[in-house]
Protein backbone atom coordinates (compact mmCIF):
# COMPACT_ATOMS: atom_id res chain seq x y z
CA UNK A 1 0.00 0.00 0.00
CA UNK A 2 1.18 3.76 -0.77
CA UNK A 3 0.27 6.58 1.35
CA UNK A 4 1.29 9.68 1.95
CA UNK A 5 1.14 12.05 4.97
CA UNK A 6 1.27 15.45 5.47
CA UNK A 7 3.27 16.93 8.12
CA UNK A 8 2.85 20.42 7.19
CA UNK A 9 1.12 22.27 4.43
CA UNK A 10 1.99 26.08 4.52
CA UNK A 11 4.12 28.34 2.65
CA UNK A 12 7.68 29.85 3.87
CA UNK A 13 5.73 31.45 7.63
CA UNK A 14 4.18 29.53 9.53
CA UNK A 15 0.68 30.84 10.50
CA UNK A 16 -2.46 29.94 11.68
CA UNK A 17 -1.19 26.56 13.43
CA UNK A 18 0.24 25.54 9.64
CA UNK A 19 3.49 24.68 9.08
CA UNK A 20 6.50 24.71 6.50
CA UNK A 21 6.01 22.07 4.08
CA UNK A 22 6.75 18.10 4.81
CA UNK A 23 5.35 14.85 4.21
CA UNK A 24 6.14 11.31 4.15
CA UNK A 25 5.19 8.61 1.25
CA UNK A 26 4.72 5.18 3.50
CA UNK A 27 5.36 2.05 1.68
CA UNK A 28 4.91 -1.49 2.41
CA UNK A 29 6.44 0.05 5.93
CA UNK A 30 9.35 1.93 4.71
CA UNK A 31 8.94 6.06 4.78
CA UNK A 32 10.35 8.30 2.69
CA UNK A 33 10.60 11.85 3.57
CA UNK A 34 9.68 14.50 1.25
CA UNK A 35 11.07 18.51 2.08
CA UNK A 36 11.59 19.04 6.32
CA UNK A 37 10.58 22.55 6.96
CA UNK A 38 11.01 23.99 10.09
CA UNK A 39 8.86 21.99 12.87
CA UNK A 40 8.84 18.34 10.87
CA UNK A 41 10.43 17.12 13.57
CA UNK A 42 7.53 17.94 16.22
CA UNK A 43 4.93 17.46 13.26
CA UNK A 44 6.31 13.40 13.22
CA UNK A 45 5.58 13.30 17.49
CA UNK A 46 2.64 14.50 16.87
CA UNK A 47 1.38 12.53 14.50
CA UNK A 48 3.38 8.94 15.41
CA UNK A 49 5.10 8.55 12.16
CA UNK A 50 8.09 5.96 13.09
CA UNK A 51 11.64 8.38 12.50
CA UNK A 52 13.24 4.61 12.34
CA UNK A 53 11.65 4.02 9.45
CA UNK A 54 13.07 6.70 7.38
CA UNK A 55 15.62 5.41 4.93
CA UNK A 56 15.31 8.14 2.09
CA UNK A 57 15.14 11.90 2.13
CA UNK A 58 14.25 14.06 -0.51
CA UNK A 59 14.76 17.39 -0.70
CA UNK A 60 13.02 19.89 -3.37
CA UNK A 61 14.87 22.77 -3.55
CA UNK A 62 17.04 25.28 -1.10
CA UNK A 63 14.13 27.41 0.33
CA UNK A 64 14.51 27.45 4.25
CA UNK A 65 10.58 26.11 4.52
CA UNK A 66 11.62 22.96 2.49
CA UNK A 67 14.78 22.09 4.68
CA UNK A 68 15.33 24.09 7.48
CA UNK A 69 13.88 21.60 9.90
CA UNK A 70 16.42 19.09 8.18
CA UNK A 71 19.78 19.57 10.56
CA UNK A 72 17.86 18.68 13.58
CA UNK A 73 16.32 15.84 12.49
CA UNK A 74 19.65 14.41 11.25
CA UNK A 75 20.86 15.19 14.83
CA UNK A 76 18.03 13.65 16.38
CA UNK A 77 18.66 10.54 14.55
CA UNK A 78 22.38 10.41 16.20
CA UNK A 79 21.20 11.20 19.53
CA UNK A 80 18.90 8.17 18.81
CA UNK A 81 21.72 6.03 17.77
CA UNK A 82 20.00 5.80 14.71
CA UNK A 83 21.92 3.12 13.02
CA UNK A 84 20.74 2.68 9.61
CA UNK A 85 21.90 4.21 6.81
CA UNK A 86 20.27 7.32 5.49
CA UNK A 87 20.29 8.69 1.91
CA UNK A 88 19.43 12.68 1.36
CA UNK A 89 18.86 13.62 -2.46
CA UNK A 90 18.66 17.60 -3.29
CA UNK A 91 20.45 20.09 -5.21
CA UNK A 92 24.42 20.11 -4.70
CA UNK A 93 24.96 22.73 -2.07
CA UNK A 94 22.48 21.25 0.58
CA UNK A 95 25.76 19.20 1.06
CA UNK A 96 28.07 21.89 2.11
CA UNK A 97 25.45 23.26 4.31
CA UNK A 98 24.93 20.20 6.45
CA UNK A 99 28.47 19.31 6.74
CA UNK A 100 29.10 22.74 7.71
CA UNK A 101 26.78 22.43 9.93
CA UNK A 102 27.64 18.98 11.48
CA UNK A 103 31.46 20.29 11.84
CA UNK A 104 31.25 23.70 13.24
CA UNK A 105 29.31 21.50 16.01
CA UNK A 106 31.73 18.97 16.21
CA UNK A 107 29.08 16.59 15.72
CA UNK A 108 29.89 12.60 14.20
CA UNK A 109 26.81 11.01 13.40
CA UNK A 110 26.63 7.44 14.38
CA UNK A 111 25.22 6.33 10.86
CA UNK A 112 26.44 6.51 7.19
CA UNK A 113 24.86 9.68 5.79
CA UNK A 114 25.03 9.47 1.81
CA UNK A 115 24.29 12.91 0.00
CA UNK A 116 23.01 12.49 -3.73
CA UNK A 117 23.09 15.72 -5.70
CA UNK A 118 20.26 16.09 -7.70
CA UNK A 119 20.69 18.11 -11.20
CA UNK A 120 18.18 17.13 -13.76
CA UNK A 121 15.13 14.66 -14.47
CA UNK A 122 16.64 11.86 -13.18
CA UNK A 123 15.38 7.97 -11.47
CA UNK A 124 16.78 7.99 -8.02
CA UNK A 125 15.51 4.89 -5.90
CA UNK A 126 15.07 2.13 -8.18
CA UNK A 127 14.25 -1.58 -6.12
CA UNK A 128 12.15 -4.31 -5.69
CA UNK A 129 8.87 -2.57 -3.83
CA UNK A 130 8.99 0.94 -5.96
CA UNK A 131 10.71 3.69 -8.24
CA UNK A 132 11.68 7.18 -7.60
CA UNK A 133 12.12 9.84 -9.91
CA UNK A 134 12.68 13.64 -9.89
CA UNK A 135 11.81 16.10 -12.27
CA UNK A 136 12.33 19.52 -12.86
CA UNK A 137 9.71 22.65 -12.27
CA UNK A 138 9.81 25.88 -13.12
CA UNK A 139 10.77 28.13 -9.61
CA UNK A 140 13.25 30.71 -9.10
CA UNK A 141 15.73 28.28 -8.09
CA UNK A 142 16.59 24.71 -9.08
CA UNK A 143 13.11 22.75 -7.77
CA UNK A 144 12.42 19.40 -8.16
CA UNK A 145 9.04 17.53 -7.82
CA UNK A 146 9.16 13.81 -7.13
CA UNK A 147 7.56 10.78 -7.96
CA UNK A 148 6.57 7.61 -6.65
CA UNK A 149 5.82 4.56 -8.76
CA UNK A 150 5.06 1.30 -7.06
CA UNK A 151 6.56 -2.26 -8.95
CA UNK A 152 3.40 -4.43 -9.72
CA UNK A 153 3.27 -6.74 -7.21
CA UNK A 154 3.44 -10.61 -8.20
CA UNK A 155 0.36 -13.11 -8.87
CA UNK A 156 -1.79 -13.92 -6.05
CA UNK A 157 -1.96 -17.90 -5.20
CA UNK A 158 -5.28 -19.13 -5.01
CA UNK A 159 -4.33 -21.51 -2.16
CA UNK A 160 -7.03 -24.19 -2.48
CA UNK A 161 -6.46 -24.55 -6.15
CA UNK A 162 -2.88 -25.16 -5.70
CA UNK A 163 -3.52 -27.47 -3.02
CA UNK A 164 -5.75 -29.30 -4.91
CA UNK A 165 -2.85 -29.90 -7.68
CA UNK A 166 -0.34 -31.02 -5.04
CA UNK A 167 1.64 -28.65 -6.38
CA UNK A 168 4.84 -28.39 -3.81
CA UNK A 169 5.65 -25.31 -1.55
CA UNK A 170 9.29 -24.82 -3.21
CA UNK A 171 7.35 -23.95 -6.47
CA UNK A 172 5.22 -21.18 -5.19
CA UNK A 173 7.68 -18.24 -5.10
CA UNK A 174 7.56 -19.77 -9.55
CA UNK A 175 3.66 -19.74 -9.72
CA UNK A 176 4.19 -15.54 -8.42
CA UNK A 177 5.94 -14.90 -11.35
CA UNK A 178 3.54 -16.39 -13.47
CA UNK A 179 5.27 -20.42 -14.60
CA UNK A 180 3.29 -22.89 -15.09
CA UNK A 181 3.66 -26.18 -13.16
CA UNK A 182 4.36 -29.62 -15.12
CA UNK A 183 3.47 -32.58 -13.15
CA UNK A 184 5.50 -35.57 -12.83
CA UNK A 185 3.12 -37.34 -14.96
CA UNK A 186 3.94 -34.29 -17.77
CA UNK A 187 0.26 -32.58 -16.97
CA UNK A 188 0.83 -29.34 -17.47
CA UNK A 189 -1.25 -26.87 -14.63
CA UNK A 190 -1.96 -23.49 -16.02
CA UNK A 191 -1.03 -20.27 -14.27
CA UNK A 192 -3.86 -18.78 -15.06
CA UNK A 193 -5.97 -21.25 -13.31
CA UNK A 194 -4.42 -21.18 -10.31
CA UNK A 195 -3.61 -17.33 -9.53
CA UNK A 196 -4.96 -14.35 -10.20
CA UNK A 197 -3.42 -10.93 -11.84
CA UNK A 198 -2.06 -8.42 -9.65
CA UNK A 199 -3.61 -5.08 -9.54
CA UNK A 200 -0.89 -2.63 -11.04
CA UNK A 201 1.29 -0.80 -8.89
CA UNK A 202 -0.35 3.24 -7.57
CA UNK A 203 1.83 6.03 -8.47
CA UNK A 204 2.15 9.53 -6.37
CA UNK A 205 3.67 12.54 -7.30
CA UNK A 206 4.64 15.59 -5.28
CA UNK A 207 5.15 18.51 -7.54
CA UNK A 208 6.84 21.02 -5.58
CA UNK A 209 6.65 24.71 -5.66
CA UNK A 210 6.44 26.07 -9.42
CA UNK A 211 4.64 28.40 -11.54
CA UNK A 212 1.71 27.00 -14.05
CA UNK A 213 4.10 24.60 -15.92
CA UNK A 214 2.50 21.83 -18.40
CA UNK A 215 5.72 20.73 -18.77
CA UNK A 216 5.52 18.54 -15.83
CA UNK A 217 2.34 17.27 -16.82
CA UNK A 218 4.77 14.49 -19.11
CA UNK A 219 5.83 13.39 -15.65
CA UNK A 220 3.02 12.59 -13.92
CA UNK A 221 0.25 11.52 -16.58
CA UNK A 222 -2.61 9.12 -15.36
CA UNK A 223 -1.33 9.38 -11.90
CA UNK A 224 -3.54 8.24 -8.89
CA UNK A 225 -2.57 10.88 -6.63
CA UNK A 226 -0.96 14.29 -7.32
CA UNK A 227 0.37 16.82 -4.68
CA UNK A 228 0.41 20.21 -6.78
CA UNK A 229 1.11 23.54 -4.68
CA UNK A 230 -1.99 26.81 -4.38
CA UNK A 231 -0.11 28.97 -2.86
CA UNK A 232 -2.75 31.92 -4.06
CA UNK A 233 -6.35 32.00 -4.63
CA UNK A 234 -6.80 33.12 -8.61
CA UNK A 235 -7.32 36.36 -8.39
CA UNK A 236 -3.71 36.63 -7.38
CA UNK A 237 -2.54 35.14 -11.27
CA UNK A 238 -0.10 37.91 -11.80
CA UNK A 239 1.52 37.63 -7.91
CA UNK A 240 1.89 33.81 -8.30
CA UNK A 241 3.81 34.31 -11.65
CA UNK A 242 6.10 37.45 -10.34
CA UNK A 243 6.53 34.79 -7.23
CA UNK A 244 7.28 31.70 -9.37
CA UNK A 245 3.82 29.86 -7.58
CA UNK A 246 0.51 28.63 -8.65
CA UNK A 247 -3.13 29.33 -8.03
CA UNK A 248 -5.75 27.18 -7.16
CA UNK A 249 -7.37 27.13 -10.89
CA UNK A 250 -3.90 26.64 -12.41
CA UNK A 251 -3.60 23.54 -10.06
CA UNK A 252 -7.09 22.08 -11.14
CA UNK A 253 -5.84 22.66 -14.74
CA UNK A 254 -2.60 20.97 -14.09
CA UNK A 255 -4.47 17.80 -12.78
CA UNK A 256 -7.44 17.51 -15.53
CA UNK A 257 -4.95 18.16 -18.25
CA UNK A 258 -2.69 15.18 -16.72
CA UNK A 259 -5.24 13.20 -16.65
CA UNK A 260 -5.16 12.23 -13.01
CA UNK A 261 -7.45 10.28 -10.66
CA UNK A 262 -7.00 12.96 -7.82
CA UNK A 263 -5.20 15.71 -6.48
CA UNK A 264 -3.99 17.64 -2.90
CA UNK A 265 -3.52 20.86 -3.00
CA UNK A 266 -0.66 22.78 -0.58
CA UNK A 267 1.42 25.25 0.49
CA UNK A 268 -0.91 27.96 1.44
CA UNK A 269 0.36 31.38 1.66
CA UNK A 270 0.12 32.49 5.36
CA UNK A 271 -2.11 35.67 3.94
CA UNK A 272 -4.46 33.33 4.09
CA UNK A 273 -6.73 31.84 7.28
CA UNK A 274 -9.19 30.28 5.86
CA UNK A 275 -8.94 27.04 3.45
CA UNK A 276 -12.44 26.23 1.86
CA UNK A 277 -11.91 28.93 -1.07
CA UNK A 278 -8.60 27.32 -1.91
CA UNK A 279 -10.67 24.37 -2.07
CA UNK A 280 -13.96 25.86 -3.99
CA UNK A 281 -11.80 27.21 -6.85
CA UNK A 282 -9.56 24.07 -7.38
CA UNK A 283 -13.07 22.08 -7.64
CA UNK A 284 -14.67 24.41 -10.03
CA UNK A 285 -11.47 22.31 -12.38
CA UNK A 286 -11.21 19.87 -11.16
CA UNK A 287 -13.62 18.26 -8.77
CA UNK A 288 -11.59 14.91 -7.07
CA UNK A 289 -9.58 17.12 -4.81
CA UNK A 290 -8.85 17.55 -1.36
CA UNK A 291 -7.07 19.73 0.80
CA UNK A 292 -3.54 18.91 2.21
CA UNK A 293 -4.87 18.93 5.85
CA UNK A 294 -1.59 18.35 8.49
CA UNK A 295 -1.49 14.84 10.16
CA UNK A 296 -4.02 13.59 6.95
CA UNK A 297 -2.92 10.19 5.96
CA UNK A 298 -4.25 9.70 2.43
CA UNK A 299 -4.44 6.56 0.64
CA UNK A 300 -3.20 6.03 -2.99
CA UNK A 301 -5.31 4.10 -5.17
Amino acid sequence: MLTVTILGNNSAVPAFNRHPTSQVVTQDGTNYLVDCGEGTQIQMIKYKVRRGKISHIFISHLHGDHYYGLIGLLNTFGLLSHLQELHVFAPAPLQEIIELQLKVAETHLPYALHFHTISGNATLVDNEQITIKCFRTDHRIPTYGFTFEEKTRKRKLLIEKVREQEIPVTFYSSLQEGLDYTKPDGTVVYNADITTTPAPGNKYAFCADTRYDERIIEHIRGFDLIYHETTYLDNLQEQAFARFHSTTRQAGTIALKAGVKRLLIGHFSSKYNELEPFLEETKSVFANTSLAMEGQTYEIS
